[in-house]
């Protein structure tokens, strides 16, 4: 579900596509948010079935974290999480994680 304002914040805009899909968000903070994206809005977005992951020092990284979670699905923490847009470093598709 969109926002009406979205078009004022071009990143927003740009990721309603992806509404329904499952995402992978990198973010400012030292964690990784996985889940359905539910709705965006120009502040934020909204992930159902999420799995929010701390990215400890010496645990597994980010990148083998996601891949595992392509390969074997979302090992959901949160049924709903905000995350604000200020956060966001990067997102993408679960999908398009390349599996190697």
């Amino acid at each position: 579900m969109a926002d009406p304002d979205t078009a004022d914040r071009p990143i927003a805009a740009s990721l309603l596509a992806w509404v329904g899909r499952d995402v992978v968000l990198d973010l400012s903070a030292p964690l990784v948010v996985l889940g359905r994206l539910e709705r965006v809005t120009p502040d934020g977005l909204l992930l159902r079935d999420a799995d929010v992951h701390e990215l400890l020092p010496g645990a597994t990284t980010k990148e083998r974290y996601v891949l595992e979670a392509r390969k074997h699905g979302i090992r959901r923490n949160r049924a709903l999480v905000w995350i604000r847009i200020e956060q966001l470093v990067g997102v993408s598709p679960l999908d398009d994680v390349v599996l190697y």
